[in-house]
């Protein structure tokens, strides 16, 4: 099934979806149909799970919503089923304050389980006009925007993950730490 047939964007609202994303091992399993569909056996093997764990995983998942079945075939007897994505992209819920934002703690555990010779990672302290970082942000986006859209399935999983933000005042983390 190819991705343009499916919705641009599905938005996280319920409880049972944010439940649902907010565990690695169905992160995971959500970045497997990121492209293409699988079955469960696919699923437990790219992720590295038991297959009992991937369908467990993976019916809660279709249960909020955020992957569907999009093909089935019968093999010797018994019916397989092809999962994807419900979207190209999930969007979550702004965090709010205080709140951990999901998707980079998810990103970090990714990257801590990279190989190092397999990971670009850059931080860079900038001072910016407000137009400048409205614009940075711009570019960030269509650059991610402009390789997702030459990703090919056969080739391996990589990630892109960028955070352009105003850190918290001196002022305002000193009084979040009291």
């Amino acid at each position: 099934m190819p991705t343009d047939d499916l919705p641009e964007a599905l938005h996280v609202t319920t409880d049972e979806q944010l439940r649902a994303v907010s565990n690695l091992t169905r992160h995971r399993i959500m970045a497997v149909l990121r492209f293409e569909p699988a079955t469960i056996t696919q699923i437990a093997e790219r992720v590295g799970l038991a297959k009992g764990s991937s369908s467990y995983h993976v019916r809660l998942l279709e249960r909020a919503g955020l992957v569907k079945v999009v093909r089935t075939r019968k093999v010797r007897g018994v019916t397989e089923r092809y999962y994807a994505m419900a979207a190209r992209s999930i969007v979550l819920p702004d965090p709010g304050e205080g709140g951990p934002d999901l998707l980079m703690r998810h990103a970090v555990a990714d990257l801590e389980a990279a190989p190092e010779a397999e990971r670009h990672v850059r931080m860079a302290h900038l001072r910016l006009t407000e137009e400048q970082f409205a614009e940075l942000g711009q570019r960030l986006e269509a650059l991610a925007d402009e390789y997702r859209e030459l990703s090919d399935p056969s080739l391996p999983d990589a990630s892109l993950v960028f955070a352009l933000f105003h850190p918290a005042s001196r002022e305002q983390a000193e009084g979040d730490a009291k």
